[in-house]
């Protein structure tokens, strides 16, 4: 049974607050203050948990081996002599954020009836431009079923950043799709992240139909005020586009390449006047989980709790709520530490479309799993890491050492 599949990150040792996104509000706002690894991770756990509570299927992947070695080597220094810009690239927890881990194509969009992933690349961003070998390991061994097609990374210098800025509306998930990648164009003070030639060349991988597949370029407004990601600005799920005013470069023209495509789709737009561009970002509305809900009882948005704090943001979700729209139900969820660094609710997750009884059990999760990784987590996640402790070699061994246990908790120590 194809059916959605949310695979979240889990937090790894390493989380800290380094402000290496340019871009990115939060991230920058927030470099070097005091981390904790810890509280990241049981937050994200306790996340997983509440889409198990609502009857949602839930994956994850497991954090990547950090601080890379092998990426210092590869520029001739190492952890004790590199410059403290560099050790913190290496340290960098970012793959935490699993709607950057792939770009999701469900089989019933693709030529061959596959399910397809192509692995970002991440070029863009120098501490993530070396997420992509370990990321793609764990989608080989996750999705190792014929059923999937898994793809390398598209080649630099066309920046890939995944399903963060990429959108599917469909009558139902296991139903033939629109798919829409959005990119940007490069100028300004903050980079465009996502390259338009990257998303076409995914889109062939992915043997998508031209007359299902629309390309809209994001708005410059929206990628200059700090909306890094589509993800930021825009959410959608099934037939519903839910978007600020501000989140294409044409808005009037996206919307009806949009419509001529999918015509059953509907445009929950959110007007600038009711809630300005910063306080979308601040509060991270958008990049929240739009989610259908079990017996047919409509949408839910799980979104974080800066939301219901955000006076503009709060005032009208629930005045939509309170109306006939779309989203009937509102879910907020403390995912503070990860927003701290620049990442809500929906950058912990990756939606793919499938049977779960296809996917490697050992990444699905159950509340017996999550007791697991939680108690892995409250026994060897450092509770606190300052900017200077990167540079501890103890540090260093009690991270590595932590990631094995985890690993050997889920039984994935082949990805040691």
């Amino acid at each position: 049974m194809i059916t959605e599949i949310n695979f979240d990150g889990i937090i790894g040792p390493t989380h800290n607050y380094a402000g290496l996104s340019r871009g990115n509000m939060a991230s920058a706002s927030n470099a070097g203050d005091v981390s904790q690894p810890r509280a990241a991770a049981l937050q994200g756990i306790d996340k997983m948990r509440h889409n198990l509570a609502l009857g949602l299927p839930q994956g994850f992947f497991a954090p990547l081996d950090r601080p890379d070695a092998a990426w210092l080597a590869a520029l001739a220094t190492d952890l004790d002599s590199a410059e403290a810009h560099l050790r913190a690239q290496a340290w960098s927890a970012s793959s935490m954020w699993a709607a950057n881990a792939a770009t999701v194509s469900p089989a019933p969009d693709s030529g061959d009836g596959k399910c397809h992933l192509t692995v970002a690349n991440l070029v863009t961003m120098p501490h993530r431009s070396h997420e992509w070998q370990g990321t793609l390991a764990q989608l080989r061994l996750a999705f190792a079923h014929p059923a999937f097609v898994v793809h390398g990374p598209v080649p630099a210098p066309f920046g890939d950043e995944g399903a963060a800025n990429h959108m599917r509306l469909c009558a139902g998930h296991g139903q033939p799709g629109v798919e829409i990648f959005v990119y940007g164009v490069g100028g300004g003070r903050f980079p465009a992240r996502q390259h338009l030639d990257a998303s076409k060349a995914i889109a062939r991988h992915h043997r998508l139909d031209p007359d299902r597949t629309l390309f809209i370029r994001q708005s410059d407004t929206a990628i200059q005020g700090g909306a890094f990601h589509n993800d930021v600005v825009a959410v959608a799920n099934e037939r519903v586009l839910f978007t600020h005013e501000t989140a294409f470069e044409d808005r009037t023209a996206a919307h009806a390449q949009i419509r001529a495509a999918f015509p059953e789709v509907e445009i929950v737009e959110v007007p600038a006047s009711a809630v300005s561009l910063p306080d979308a970002i601040k509060s991270y509305l958008f990049n929240a989980q739009l989610v259908s809900l079990p017996d047919d009882v409509g949408m839910g948005l799980i979104l974080p709790t800066e939301a219901r704090e955000t006076p503009s943001v709060w005032t009208w979700l629930e005045a939509h709520v309170a109306g006939n729209g779309p989203i009937r139900r509102l879910f907020p969820v403390d995912v503070r530490q990860s927003m701290a660094n620049g990442g809500g609710p929906a950058c912990l997750r990756l939606r793919v479309v499938a049977d779960p009884a296809t996917v490697d059990p050992r990444f699905m999760a159950d509340e017996a799993t999550l007791d697991r990784i939680a108690a892995v987590v409250a026994a060897h996640w450092p509770e606190a890491i300052a900017p200077g402790d990167l540079a501890s070699p103890a540090l260093t061994a009690d991270v590595r050492r932590a990631r094995a246990q985890l690993l050997a908790a889920l039984d994935l120590t082949e990805l040691g």
